[in-house]
């Protein structure tokens, strides 16, 4: 199984947002105040954007920073459900002892 990271879930909620909003790469980066290349690589899951920038960008599509962390959250959920969690069996308290 993959691994998959927390930056590149960031990254892939953020651009299906700014997709939906029909919005431009450029659009974006100017209204965040950050530039094109780096807004990219955070959206490709290449850079690990910081909290300060990621509300930048959240302020820039209109969207709760709470919002994309909740919809990263879920999406983690599911590729860690993939993976059978280990079964865990109580020992009896006659066997232990």
């Amino acid at each position: 199984m993959k691994q998959v990271l927390v930056r590149e879930l960031i990254g892939e909620s953020l651009r299906e947002e700014r997709v939906a909003q029909s919005r431009t790469l450029r659009e974006v980066s100017k209204a965040a105040r950050v530039s094109l290349g780096y807004l990219s690589e955070v959206e490709r899951g290449q850079k690990e954007a910081s909290s300060e920038l990621l509300a930048s960008i959240c302020s820039a599509l209109d969207l709760p920073l709470s919002v994309v962390l909740n919809v990263v959250s879920e999406k983690m959920s599911m590729y860690e459900r993939v993976t059978p969690l280990p079964t865990v069996r109580a020992v009896p308290q006659a066997a232990a002892a």
